[in-house]
């Protein structure tokens, strides 16, 4: 069998966002995926779900596996043929023994790709407002490790100039020898008045930022008991966070927040939360899938001609209407006689992307507000079409039958219960470490009860904010025995973020 070959690809600081394009293209075609404990977790989702993951960071603070056992297995994957990715967190080639392993694969005859990352020292400097370089203050910038071992007799770091250049001084992984590290440098002549700032778990919500002076740093880390993994950035550049800070400002930051949409609709909320500073657990309670059967759909889609109204209450319904219309053979132009209601924005810009504007938007985004604004129209004899989904409230079919419609609401979609809760949620609960969990239907609480038990969830949800999209929502919720924190005037996602935020400010 011919070799395969083996892509370093730098994972970036910790904020999964932050990695480069190459490294998700080759993500996606791994076969075998060795990656660190510095590398976000989230990034593995962009390989294949059949490649096969092999943990090589850290476990209880010990290494997982030693380096020549690492390079032996992306020899060995390397030899059976298969796309290897080998997933280290920053860069490769900053302090990641990047070179140690091209050696290896270079020695073994196993083709190889370096893909560069965002080392450390960029992204923590960059999301703790700390410019390494300033026109004003410094044009110079190094880069060393912190854990040079204590056994050397003589150090490889050259501390005087390191100490006099004046420049600002990076410091990998230099927690556990801090306070060695400082000394040394104010022994060489730098100042102890010299700004210093230590930040842990740069470029996630996790970050934390400690600033001090090279005469004080170790005291202050050792009484909030800061551990690594954290980078060391000394000079006079520090001094500029207090006015350049903007990581730990977003509203939301430090907040994490449990999202309980459907895998297929999570990420435009998880994103928006996401961008203003909250950790995102994305715990779908409600799976889509196709309905029993298509007849009675087809049979409408069959006849489109003849309806006056179609009624779409989702992004959902959308997207299930018009695939199964695709499926017949149709496109937008069956719709040519059949004027369109939306239940509000969201599902509007849906039905836009068919290259349709709706006809009807009502004000209030829910079934009553479908219905008020019908009640100002004749419906007597018209034939209304209504995608639904299979445990839709029936007021739309009943008020609109009331009003003199002939009412058509074939199932378009089910909402079923997943099978489990995804571990790092349920860990999250279980250690109460979650701030605030979100539902934005009847089903997403409703389901979430099914999968727990309602005597766990309450459990578990005590001392948790509880935030809900909308009346109907909120109504669920308490008949569960869940108090509602937190509800938007406007029942969309866009208000729901909003009102976290007013909430958590």
């Amino acid at each position: 069998m011919s070799n395969g070959i083996v892509y370093l690809v730098g994972a970036g600081p910790g904020d999964p966002s932050l990695i480069t394009l190459r490294g998700v293209e080759c993500l996606r075609k791994a076969d075998v995926v060795v990656y660190d404990y510095l590398a976000n977790e989230l990034l593995l989702n962009h390989a294949p779900q059949s490649a096969e993951r092999i943990y090589a960071g850290k476990i209880g603070g010990r290494h997982n596996q030693g380096q020549d056992e690492i390079n032996n297995v992306l020899v060995e994957k390397g030899r059976e043929g298969k796309v290897v990715v080998r997933l280290k967190g920053g860069d490769s080639f900053v302090f990641g023994r990047g070179g140690e392993e091209c050696e290896a694969l270079r020695d073994a005859g196993i083709p190889f790709e370096v893909v560069p990352g965002v080392t450390a020292a960029v992204g923590a400097s960059a999301y703790a407002g700390i410019p390494l370089t300033h026109r004003d203050i410094t044009a110079s910038v190094a880069f060393v490790t912190g854990q040079e071992g204590n056994e050397k007799n003589e150090s490889n770091i050259d501390w005087e100039r390191l100490s006099l250049g004046g420049g600002t001084v990076v410091f990998y992984m230099g927690v556990t020898n801090l306070r060695r590290n400082m000394a040394r440098m104010m022994e060489h002549g730098r100042s102890p008045q010299t700004p210093v700032a230590l930040i842990r778990w740069a470029t996630t919500p996790r970050q934390q930022v400690l600033v001090g002076t090279l005469a004080d740093i170790a005291n202050l880390a050792e009484e909030c008991g800061l551990k690594p993994p954290a980078v060391t950035i000394v000079g006079e550049v520090v001094s500029l966070r207090e006015k350049l800070q903007w990581f730990n400002q977003r509203t939301l930051c430090g907040k994490k927040i449990i999202v309980t949409r459907a895998a297929e609709q999570a990420g435009e909320f998880s994103d928006k939360l996401a961008a203003r500073g909250a950790t995102v657990l994305e715990c779908p309670t409600i799976s889509l899938v196709e309905p029993d059967s298509w007849q009675l759909l087809d049979l409408a889609i069959r006849d489109l001609s003849g309806y006056d109204w179609l009624v779409l209450t989702s992004g959902n319904a959308v997207r299930y209407f018009f695939n199964r219309l695709k499926s017949l053979g149709l496109d937008a132009r069956a719709l040519a006689g059949c004027r369109i209601c939306a239940v509000g924005p969201k599902t509007a810009d849906e039905i836009r992307q068919f290259g349709i504007k709706p006809d009807l938007v009502p004000r209030d985004y829910k079934a009553e507000g479908i219905v008020e604004v019908f009640s100002r129209l004749d419906l007597r004899n018209s034939r209304v079409l209504y995608p639904r989904a299979d445990k839709a409230r029936d007021i739309i079919p009943r008020e609109l039958q009331r009003l003199g419609a002939h009412l058509d609401s074939p199932v378009a979609y089910r909402n079923i219960v997943p099978e489990r809760l995804p571990p790092e949620t349920l860990f999250a609960l279980e250690k109460r470490s979650v701030d605030c969990i979100t539902f934005t239907s009847s089903s997403t609480v409703q389901n979430l009860a099914a999968m727990l038990g309602e005597e766990l969830m309450l459990d578990m949800l005590k001392g948790v904010v509880v935030a809900s999209i909308g009346p109907i929502t909120s109504k669920s919720c308490r008949e569960l025995g869940l108090k509602v924190d937190i509800e938007p005037a406007e029942h969309s996602l866009d208000a729901m973020t909003e009102a976290l935020e007013t909430h958590f400010k």
